[in-house]
């Protein structure tokens, strides 16, 4: 029962019952309220037209005999005088309840004249043996003969009860009913509107147990937010698969990387144990000093997925980190800005992106490789740095693979002098979370150009 109750469909069904409820139940007072209080006022205007009327003839000193509204049985009419005593009834009259009206019985009034306020008060009388509610009007007059005397008239309540009775009654079996269809409606809508949510989070628990990021949840051939939710899930299902396959393809080449270079120094430390005279101590360092770039590359890499942001509060001058770069290399030529040209971010990680582009640039160039830092932009915005090469350029087609990790674009090259394929990745992951880009065209003489736009800081 607390599931159901849990569910979005109960609770929509259930706020819709109560606020239809709440609004049946304000409506249905209302109409009660204003239907007894328009047939209260009829019947006790229906009772001062007979007090009036016998108030008339009193006024002009007809003597209660000839008063011709007093044998009336449905309109009960009773005469008191100045003390409250009955001084005429109708025929049939027994008791009026109560028997008087507070006022002053016409003391205050001329011979033959009608007070023109009306006093109205709810009560019983007594006809012919039959009990019954009245609205009673009161009406003083000053009879010529006999002084001042008061009318009562009444006009039975019995049309209004029994209005009010078939209201209430039509109410107490309707609304019920109304209830139940608004129940009813709400629930198949709901059901309805929320059967697509269901089948997502059926298929999301089915790709959650099976672990099959390639399924997707059935969009809905809508425009609502149902299915705006089913393709969101889709895009967040399409860049998890996405995601995961990158990093599955990530671990599978860093083990293959890793194990060259493993492989290679443990044969050469077995060779040099078995045979000390044969050990090669450069092939031995060269491999540990490859093992260990590699995997402070693999390091590198595993930090920018886990999204370290670069430190932005350092500013960090690009043409002294060029010029400090190009002096570790032979055969790099510097053109750079007389000014400095500052960004915000890591000195480190930006080091990394010029070393790994100065180092791809000489692997390729024939002779030489330059490097330039300038302003860019309308207002001089952005900061430049260029890495062109003279060797063979690269492919168009191979412009954006060869930023992927573990890429090699000469198969045939070494890995002594091609490298794990990671410097080209790391040095665009750097430069796109310090907001900037890298990408590669050729140069006039058909070499590659790399170019690293960064923000002025």
């Amino acid at each position: 029962m607390r599931r159901r109750l849990g569910s979005v469909r109960a609770r929509a069904t259930l706020g819709a019952v109560l606020v239809v409820a709440v609004a049946l139940l304000a409506a249905g007072t209302a109409v009660l309220l204003s239907l007894r209080s328009n047939l209260t006022d009829q019947a006790g205007g229906q009772a001062e037209r007979s007090a009036r009327a016998v108030a008339a003839q009193l006024a002009v000193g007809t003597p209660y005999a000839d008063l011709s509204s007093l044998d009336d049985d449905e309109r009960p009419v009773q005469i008191v005088d100045a003390e409250g005593t009955p001084v005429a009834a109708g025929e049939d009259l027994e008791r009026i309840g109560p028997a008087t009206v507070a006022g002053d019985s016409g003391a205050d009034l001329e011979p033959g004249e009608i007070d023109d306020d009306t006093r109205f008060v709810d009560g019983t009388a007594t006809v012919d043996g039959d009990t019954a509610d009245y609205r009673f009007a009161a009406v003083e007059v000053r009879d010529p003969r006999k002084g001042p005397l008061t009318v009562y008239a009444g006009a039975p309540l019995e049309a209004e009860q029994s209005a009010v009775r078939t209201a209430l009654t039509v109410m107490l079996i309707g609304f019920p009913l109304l209830l139940a269809v608004v129940a009813g409606v709400t629930w198949l809508v709901t059901r309805r509107a929320l059967r697509p949510v269901e089948g997502i989070r059926r298929e999301m628990a089915a790709i959650t147990a099976s672990a099959d990021l390639a399924r997707r949840v059935p969009e809905p051939d809508t425009h609502d937010e149902v299915a705006r939710l089913a393709r969101t899930t889709n895009e967040t299902l399409a860049a998890l698969e996405t995601s995961v396959e990158r990093q599955r393809r990530f671990v599978a080449d860093a083990s293959h990387e890793l194990r060259s270079p493993i492989a290679s120094l443990r044969t050469q430390l077995e060779v040099g144990a078995a045979h000390p005279e044969l050990l090669d101590v450069a092939g031995a360092v060269e491999d540990t000093v490859r093992l260990q770039r590699l995997a402070a590359d693999l390091l590198l890499l595993a930090r920018l997925d886990a999204g370290e942001a670069p430190a932005t509060g350092r500013r960090v001058d690009l043409v002294a980190l060029a010029r400090e770069e190009a002096g570790h290399r032979a055969g790099v030529t510097v053109d750079v800005a007389s000014s400095a040209v500052e960004v915000a971010g890591s000195r480190g990680q930006l080091g990394r992106v010029l070393a790994n582009l100065l180092d791809n640039g000489l692997r390729h160039a024939r002779s030489s490789v330059g490097v330039r830092v300038r302003r860019a932009g309308e207002a001089g915005e952005w900061a430049v740095v260029e890495v062109a090469d003279d060797g063979d350029g690269v492919p168009e087609a191979d412009r954006e693979r060869i930023f992927e990790r573990f890429v090699r674009l000469d198969d045939a090259r070494s890995r002594d002098e091609g490298g794990a394929g990671l410097g080209l990745a790391i040095a665009r992951d750097v430069a796109v979370r310090h907001g900037g880009t890298l990408t590669v065209r050729q140069t006039p003489t058909g070499g590659a150009l790399f170019e690293l736009r960064l923000p002025i800081a």
